[in-house]
């Protein structure tokens, strides 16, 4: 007769099944228990302002001259416009800014220094004498005498002296057309594509340029310590010529610092100015070029180039003030992962010195916050910038993000 097997108690069998599924029930407790106590990921910084802003309005009622050139800038901050440079014209003395350009980018000078001497020939001596009865603006000069870098550069831009442009040309460079050379490629290097030199003092109606080109040629020279404190003088005194006065009679007023006249019957009135203007506290440059004025002989047309930039720089004073690139309120949110969200404010308004029409950038960079933030907590800052630097804000939370469900946190992957 065969054995029966033996059965295995229900006890046992049970005790089998148990053991599982205690421990599944462990395993999904403890996974429960780490889905809850997660670290809750932090809000998400998300702003409805653009990456650049333009003030409101636009600008208007400036006195642009009736005929010729103009060209207004702000040092930094960009252009409040122009008129009538549209093709290349006549610049008379204006040109005299390049040769002080180019002097100074071959042989700089610290502020104050005299630099190296420069000794007046005889033939020197002959072609000052032979300007004499064209009326020319000249510095009388002696053969033999010396000069220093500083004294020839003040002649050649305080009485706007020809003949000290013939001397700087040949001592820099060797030759007359080996600076003008030089002139032409320095313009090319600025960007002044308007612009053609074919002599060192501007006399030659065939030297051209435009109010924009000579601008932006003054905004680079006036970064030349040595050509700033020189444009500035109302006189100075000068070997053999004796005392002579800056033919920029508006040096003094309105602001002007500089920079630079001219005038021929070919280019009529001209002035590359530039003037300080102060702001909220804060001193501006303003740059600027008028040209092509009219008028019989040189006192008229400077006069009337100098009635156009002193309207162009009143103008500057009404327009370039503080304006509100911001106005204080909600500028996006911070929203959580698991849906809640909450609004992000600027904390103050957001004031820029500019003009109406001035379009500026913005960028925003967030603050270490954790994960939900609390009411009025910075969140982040926003920025406005313009070439005269940074303006930031602080972004606070306009209340506090509200805790996720504990389904959220249950069902949450990340």
């Amino acid at each position: 007769m065969a054995e029966e097997t033996p059965s295995v108690a229900p006890e046992r069998r049970s005790l089998h099944l148990l053991v599982p599924a205690l421990a599944i029930v462990v395993l999904l407790a403890a996974l429960v228990g780490v889905q809850l106590v997660r670290p809750v990921p932090r809000g998400e910084l998300r702003l409805s302002v653009p990456d650049s802003l333009t003030l409101p309005g636009q600008v208007t009622d400036v006195p642009w001259p009736a005929q010729g050139q103009a060209r207004l800038d702000v040092d930094g901050l960009g252009t409040l416009g122009g008129s009538g440079a549209d093709r290349p014209i006549p610049i008379g003395s204006v040109a005299k800014v390049m040769t002080a350009y180019v002097v100074l980018a071959d042989h700089p000078l610290a502020p104050g220094q005299a630099g190296p001497s420069i000794t007046v020939t005889a033939a020197d001596v002959d072609d000052y004498e032979s300007r004499i009865p064209g009326g020319q603006s000249l510095v009388a000069v002696e053969a033999g005498q010396p000069l220093t870098e500083r004294q020839a550069l003040e002649a050649l831009l305080l009485p706007s002296a020809n003949n000290v442009a013939q001397i700087l040309a040949k001592w820099d460079a060797g030759s007359v057309e080996a600076f003008v050379a030089k002139m032409n490629a320095a313009a090319v290097q600025l960007g002044l594509v308007d612009t053609h030199y074919t002599d060192p003092s501007g006399l030659a109606p065939s030297t051209v340029s435009t109010a924009d080109d000579q601008t932006v040629l003054a905004q680079r020279a006036l970064t030349m310590p040595a050509f700033a404190e020189i444009v500035a003088l109302p006189s100075t005194v000068l070997p053999v010529a004796g005392a002579v006065t800056n033919y920029n009679s508006l040096l003094g007023t309105d602001g002007v610092v500089g920079v630079k006249t001219g005038s021929t019957d070919e280019a009529g009135g001209n002035l590359v100015f530039a003037a300080r203007l102060t702001v909220a506290g804060r001193t501006l440059t303003v740059v600027g070029a008028v040209l092509g004025q009219p008028g019989t002989g040189t006192p008229q047309q400077l006069a009337a180039a100098n009635g156009v930039t002193r309207g162009l720089l009143a103008a500057a004073r009404r327009l370039v003030q503080t304006y509100p690139a911001l106005p204080a309120g909600t500028v996006g949110q911070v929203r959580g992962a698991w849906g809640a969200s909450v609004a992000v404010r600027t904390a103050a308004p957001v004031q820029i010195v500019g003009w109406p029409g001035l379009t500026v950038g913005v960028r925003a960079k967030p603050a270490e916050f954790g994960g939900r933030p609390r009411a009025g907590q910075v969140v982040g800052a926003l920025t406005v910038h313009t070439g005269l630097g940074d303006t930031a804000v602080d972004l606070t939370a306009g209340g506090t993000l509200s805790e996720p469900s504990a389904w959220w946190r249950l069902t949450r992957t990340r």
